[in-house]
């Protein structure tokens, strides 16, 4: 009788330590946003640009998520390309990815090189099983420069992105 005391004793107790030490909490989430000056907040500031305003949304819905800014303000697909592992540290669930043509058209980098630099960090994202959503600035407001958003379009842009991460974490099991 002893022996199955103590084994109910400890049946009762594992269950205890269960309910007490609540549910699981799901590892933070790593994201990135990786682009250039748009992703960087040229004109608006880190602060107001759409990944620390996507990082706060996602909080404010019970998300442990990280969203780093690897924007560089006039970088180009070739420098991009170069600087993808350390930008995108091991880890990394999701990119948030903003590359556009206006900086390598600039630097004089073709059409050509421009989508074969863009495959290539597609790929080299998709080969780590990292999720890729791609950062759509269209039709939004500008500044004076008619390239750079507005603190109003930053916020759009991370309203547009919370749908889509929400949708990417539940399906890596994050939340």
């Amino acid at each position: 009788m002893g022996k199955q005391f103590l084994m109910l004793l400890a049946a009762i107790a594992s269950v205890v330590i269960a309910i007490d030490s609540g549910p699981a909490r799901a590892a933070t989430v790593n994201i990135v946003a990786f682009g250039a000056s748009n992703t960087a907040g040229k004109g608006v500031g880190t602060g107001y640009a759409f990944p620390a305003r996507l990082e706060a949304l996602l909080r404010a819905k019970g998300y442990d998520a990280n969203v780093a800014n690897a924007g560089i303000s006039g970088d180009t697909t070739s420098g991009m390309l170069s600087r993808l592992d350390s930008a995108v540290p091991n880890g990394t669930q999701i990119v948030l990815l903003a590359i556009y043509r206006l900086n390598d058209g600039r630097q004089g980098i073709s059409d050509a090189e421009h989508a074969a630099n863009k495959q290539a960090i597609v790929s080299r994202l998709r080969a780590r099983s990292i999720t890729i959503i791609p950062v759509d600035i269209r039709g939004l407001p500008t500044q004076r420069d008619n390239i750079h958003l507005t603190a109003e379009s930053h916020e759009a842009v991370a309203a547009r992105l919370l749908p889509q991460v929400i949708r990417a974490i539940g399906a890596s099991g994050g939340h």
